[in-house]
């Protein structure tokens, strides 16, 4: 369905009407916070590569005003089973607490809980079945893999709920 310029035009009038305002718009919540929230340094690989993530949607900290503190669970359940019993999917689910704090005051500002999932394929081979697919290196490769797309997915929301609260908790 193609879009008439009018109809764009006045989609934007409606939403100007119910106060609708660009996060990083002049005047938007998220004007001038790039740069200013440091990420407590990362305890493992999760959370180096959960830290990498909200750095990379928020901006390097360059004025910390803001802490940003994160805890990371992760849990991973085997769900594909065979009939000989082998587990070859796997899910993992990440949950974060996190908190926003001023700086200079300690004073906590905003907090959290966020979660989500994703999985991965581990692939059983048996001796004498002609596959490579499955050995220890790739199902570790794809492990990793599935938990950075989480990070990422995590980091995603976090950045997303401090965006869109920022005018609750910034001066």
């Amino acid at each position: 369905m193609w879009w008439s310029r009018g109809a764009i035009l006045s989609a934007a009038a409606m939403l100007a009407a119910c106060g609708f305002t660009p996060v990083y718009g002049p005047g938007g919540a998220a004007s001038g916070l790039s740069g200013q929230i440091l990420a407590d340094a990362p305890e493992d690989a999760a959370g180096y590569a959960y830290v990498r993530q909200v750095e990379d949607r928020l901006g390097l900290p360059t004025t910390p005003l803001y802490r940003l503190a994160a805890e990371i669970v992760l849990d991973e359940d085997g769900f594909g089973i065979t009939p000989a019993r082998d587990t070859t999917r796997f899910q993992i689910t990440g949950t974060v607490v996190y908190s926003l704090s001023d700086i200079a005051s300690g004073a906590p500002l905003t907090s959290g809980t966020l979660s989500s999932f994703t999985s991965y394929s581990a692939p059983v081979v048996r001796p004498g079945a002609g596959s490579v697919a499955g050995n220890s290196v790739t199902v570790r490769a794809a492990r990793q893999d599935a938990v950075e797309r989480l990070m990422t997915i995590l980091a995603n929301q976090t950045a997303a709920r401090l965006l869109a609260t920022a005018p609750d908790w910034r001066p």
